[in-house]
């Protein structure tokens, strides 16, 4: 199925008041600055990164915020593993780096060979770690690489070209990945055979009134989708039907060009690459943080 935008704007689903600021951190020490990745963890801290590469938890309740670890260059996406891991995309590196929560020791986990590691995905039905590759703007390329969560192993997995691979999500029955094309203005659904290899791909969204970024689904199967440009979350049914401007802001101040998006409950948390905080959005709706979802999976096997 693929749903495209018809051109026509309503009125957002939520309004302006529903949006917060979560943590502000201009001034904070660390400073947030520029955050692009957003994660909740397994206790409902916020984790998320700055223009100089450091790894940031905010506390819960708390209002505070400490640095666990940098990777000295610019931390884009992260994921927790399930198992006190904490996988974080690193731009100047060019690799993923796998913090251990209780040691706080951080260690490169991908070899040379992925140009831009955007986002990752931890896949708990094949143990291993999906990451986008951005290849580089204004030239497509591929695509997604795919790590063993064990050993580190990678490979190029999905190796078709794509227009800037950026955000991703694991489909919630786990059979298909999600993934962000920018500059094409479109998600693809990409299916995984039963081998665990690619067997498809198919256009999911197109013709985006905006440039996405992040995904995040909520317990209904509806699909999030985060635009940096302009500053707006779109939602899609998860069964056809029409798209809606879940939430926007017009003057980019509480929403401030939006990346990466991470459910708590019924709370969204966004990065805001434009500015220096979280925003929390009140959605009104049910979700399971990713992490909550990969170790209930780990749990049952």
């Amino acid at each position: 199925m693929s749903i495209s935008w018809t051109g026509e704007q309503g009125p957002t689903v939520v309004p302006l008041s529903a949006m917060s600021i979560h943590f502000d951190g201009q001034y904070s020490e660390p400073r947030l600055h520029h955050p692009e990745g957003v994660a909740v963890g397994p206790d409902g801290a916020v984790w998320c990164g700055n223009a100089e590469g450091d790894i940031l938890r905010i506390g819960p309740g708390t209002g505070t915020i400490e640095k666990y670890a940098s990777t000295g260059g610019f931390t884009l996406g992260m994921a927790f593993d399930g198992r006190g891991g904490l996988f974080v995309c690193d731009q100047k590196s060019a690799a993923v780096w796998k913090l251990d929560i209780d040691s706080r020791s951080l260690s490169r986990f991908t070899a040379p060979g992925i140009r831009i590691p955007n986002y990752p995905v931890v896949d708990p039905w094949r143990n291993c770690l999906y990451v986008s590759d951005s290849y580089g703007a204004g030239a497509e390329g591929p695509g997604v690489w795919r790590y063993d969560l064990a050993t580190g192993a990678g490979e190029l997995w999905w190796d078709k070209p794509m227009a800037f691979a950026n955000g991703m999500a694991m489909a919630p029955d786990g059979a298909s990945l999600f993934v962000i094309e920018t500059f094409g203005r479109r998600v693809s659904r990409i299916a995984i055979g039963a081998d665990g290899r690619p067997s498809g791909i198919s256009a999911f969204v197109e013709n985006l009134p905006g440039l996405p970024d992040g995904l995040a689904f909520d317990s209904d199967g509806r699909l999030y989708i985060s635009c940096y440009e302009p500053s707006r979350i779109l939602r899609t049914p998860a069964a056809g039907g029409t798209f809606e401007i879940f939430a926007e802001d017009a003057t980019a101040h509480l929403v401030c060009h939006p990346t990466n998006i991470a459910f708590s409950g019924s709370t969204l948390y966004a990065a805001n690459l434009g500015r220096w905080h979280i925003t929390r959005i009140e959605t009104g709706v049910a979700a399971e943080s990713v992490v909550a979802q990969v170790q209930r999976i780990i749990g049952a096997q």
